[in-house]
């Protein structure tokens, strides 16, 4: 039941409350931190279970009243009062049953972005270089970090495969439901005839994960050193600068050319192998949990076609919640939120069926 749930957490956070006044407990500086941090996750609740209990107190005493009064003027400002009461009881207790549902842990996490050309040939690897460039003016919005890890390029101006980071507040919470297919329809720069083509570019989004969370032995990798080269010869170096890592108990391989140095390739090739580990541990983690959900905004599977960007038409469609937007200019521009607020939304009242069910 609702009041019971929110009552015990109230409780642990009077607790917590008392525990930190204790002279040995305050003392203790990773003690403190500890509580602190377990405090903060439960403030909004206790504080919303604070107000819903005064409401339902106030809706008692006001049915109390109308009993006990035959005065009609009284009654009828107690109708009311009883009114007002009632719909803020049922908002009171919508807010908290989605603060009830447990958070991602990966949501406060930075970003890594993979963006690979799909079916299209050139036309799928200047789509891939569209689609970068609306993640990095959202990112722009946001005020969010943009730096590229890994790009190979087509030499037309696309892209085959970028890999870049995003770093700030809440990335991965806006753009987990970035990851799948997406689909272009338009008439090719090299398209003579005017004739509309479908190409598509996969788009994987991976929560950055630290040392802590994925532990990976050395005794799994092989790593090679190469010479880093780009497009017709330019950028060739004569150091082996450029790392490829295969990961052995998952055949994953990573490889890093565009930095500098042969350490900064391997630090920024670690951290790609970690964010794939780590996704690779939360899809099986969530598939083990929910193995028979079917969700309204779809599994995020990069194999999975999740919204179409048709230019003669000028409009965006999202295929998982079947909604379109005729402001194919602005999205692609980076205005993603129209989006990103509705999957949010579906993924969150789902999740609250499947807690309620």
């Amino acid at each position: 039941m609702l009041v019971d749930k929110l009552a015990g957490i109230a409780a642990r956070y009077e607790e917590i409350e008392r525990l930190m006044g204790e002279p040995e407990i305050a003392s203790n500086y990773e003690k403190v931190a500890e509580l602190a941090q377990e405090r903060a996750n439960i403030e909004d609740l206790t504080h919303g279970y604070y107000e819903y209990r005064d409401v339902l107190q106030q809706i008692d005493e006001t049915e109390e009243l109308l009993n006990e009064t035959d005065d009609e003027e009284m009654r009828e400002l107690a109708h009311e009062e009883l009114r007002s009461l009632v719909e803020r009881r049922d908002e009171l207790a919508e807010e908290l049953r989605l603060l009830l549902l447990p958070s991602d842990p990966r949501d406060a996490k930075n970003v890594i972005m993979e963006i690979r050309a799909g079916a299209g040939g050139d036309e799928a690897g200047l789509f891939a270089a569209d689609l970068y460039r609306m993640y990095t003016r959202y990112a722009e919005v946001q005020g969010w970090k943009v730096d590229i890890i890994s790009s190979h390029d087509t030499g037309v101006g696309g892209f085959k495969e970028i890999i870049f980071e995003i770093r700030g507040k809440g990335a991965f919470s806006r753009l987990k439901y970035e990851s799948g297919v997406h689909r272009v329809q338009r008439v090719p720069i090299t398209e003579s005839q005017g004739r509309i083509h479908t190409s598509t570019a996969t788009v994987a989004v991976l929560a950055e994960a630290d040392d802590v969370e994925v532990e990976i032995n050395d005794s799994d990798l092989d790593i090679e050193s190469f010479k880093a080269g780009g497009a017709g010869g330019q950028n060739v170096q004569k150091n082996d600068t450029a790392i490829r890592i295969t990961h052995l108990p998952t055949g994953l391989v990573v490889a890093c050319q565009d930095e500098r140095s042969r350490t900064q390739n391997l630090r920024r090739a670690m951290s790609i192998l970690r964010a794939r580990l780590y996704d690779m541990e939360q899809r099986r983690i969530k598939d083990a949990q929910d193995a028979v959900r079917s969700s309204m905004v779809g599994s995020g599977d990069r194999a999975e076609k999740i919204r179409t960007y048709n230019y003669p038409q000028n409009r965006v469609t999202d295929h998982r919640i079947n909604m379109s937007s005729y402001n194919l200019t602005g999205v692609v521009d980076g205005d993603l939120d129209e989006f990103i607020d509705e999957l949010a939304t579906r993924d969150q009242s789902e999740r609250l069926q499947q807690a309620e069910a």
